[in-house]
């Protein structure tokens, strides 16, 4: 089995961040969104995956080199992003008839990988929403196994909202309706979408049963991603070692200190991830997420998220800055 991870969007809903890191490889909970994904896939045994990759795909390819050498790895150049379908379609010499395991880049959630993967039907992940008509919704039918799924429904007819998991075994037949549905220009919402051919495929007598999630943890915004790194650092039961260099400092658990990081006079957490490399004195950090190489001096920071290369001086503020930035509140 093959994993599938597509992460060539551009990430806009979380600019200015995105403009220089690839929404992938933001700081969540001491990880990142893409290694959270493959620490799960790997631990269920699959060793191979094909990232899908665009802008700042480089940094991608970077990162799974030096993240996870033991991988087998391959990069695919999606360059005109069309949509999920589209980039999946890129995949399909690589796959070369194979089962797939397809998970969205941004997408985290807690279910048994391995009792999915080690089902013998096609499997597709749903959770109940109040509103599903922003997400692909899955309608069942009497024996239980999904009788259609369609995108972004303007009149849903079931809540069972799609979070982006799929697990293929009939891959040759899913390239075969993403290409009919490429060629013959079919899109929904201006995008050849994963959805339509996976509904191509139901109506051609694939079998799929939906497995629900535990819990869906959105990291496209600002805010969701904030509280999905709260609920992350719980969860991964984050600890510090309260080292001699955090001079008079008090750690408010959880919170999650990446490597060489200098702290002193100040007090962090809860609900806070530090990046590598990071100087804090005099300030006080709650509910943020800070990237690496970061300066932050005599700040109160709280429901934050400040990118790496950053100098902050100055107040109390509510903050969503880049990377590479310099600000003086004083």
């Amino acid at each position: 089995m093959k994993a599938i991870i597509p992460v060539a969007g551009a990430g806009t809903k979380l600019r200015p961040h995105t403009y220089t890191q690839p929404k992938a490889l933001i700081p969540l909970a001491g990880k990142t969104v893409l290694s959270i994904i493959v620490d799960q896939l790997k631990e269920a045994g699959i060793n191979e995956f094909i990232f899908i990759v665009g802008y700042l795909g480089e940094k991608i390819q970077d990162y799974v080199k030096m993240m996870y050498p033991d991988v087998q790895a391959h990069f695919v150049y999606q360059n005109d992003r069309q949509g999920i379908g589209h980039a999946v379609r890129l995949t399909r010499n690589i796959v070369s008839g194979d089962e797939i395991f397809i998970v969205l880049g941004d997408t985290i959630c807690d279910y048994n990988v391995a009792e999915v993967i080690s089902n013998s039907t096609s499997m597709i992940g749903v959770k109940k929403v109040d509103d599903p008509r922003n997400f692909g919704v899955a309608e069942m039918d009497g024996s239980n196994d999904i009788a259609h799924v369609v995108e972004k429904p303007q009149i849903p007819k079931s809540n069972l909202a799609l979070v982006g998991i799929y697990k293929i075994k009939e891959s040759d037949l899913l390239f075969q309706c993403l290409e009919t549905n490429i060629k013959s220009g079919i899109k929904t919402h201006g995008e050849y979408s994963i959805t339509d051919a996976l509904d191509c495929m139901i109506k051609q007598g694939a079998t799929f049963k939906a497995f629900k999630v535990d819990s869906w943890f959105d990291c496209g915004r600002r805010e969701t991603l904030l509280e999905s790194n709260a609920t992350l650092l719980k969860k991964f039961n984050a600890r510090t070692e309260q080292c001699p260099q955090y001079d008079n400092t008090v750690l408010i658990q959880p919170v999650s200190i990446g490597k060489n990081c200098t702290i002193k006079d100040s007090i962090i957490g809860p609900n806070v991830t530090i990046g590598d490399n990071t100087q804090i004195s005099y300030s006080i950090i709650k509910s943020s997420i800070i990237g690496s190489f970061s300066n932050l001096f005599d700040i109160v920071l709280d429901f934050s998220l400040i990118g790496s290369d950053t100098t902050i001086r100055g107040e109390t503020r509510t903050l969503n800055i880049g990377d590479n930035t310099d600000i003086d509140l004083g």
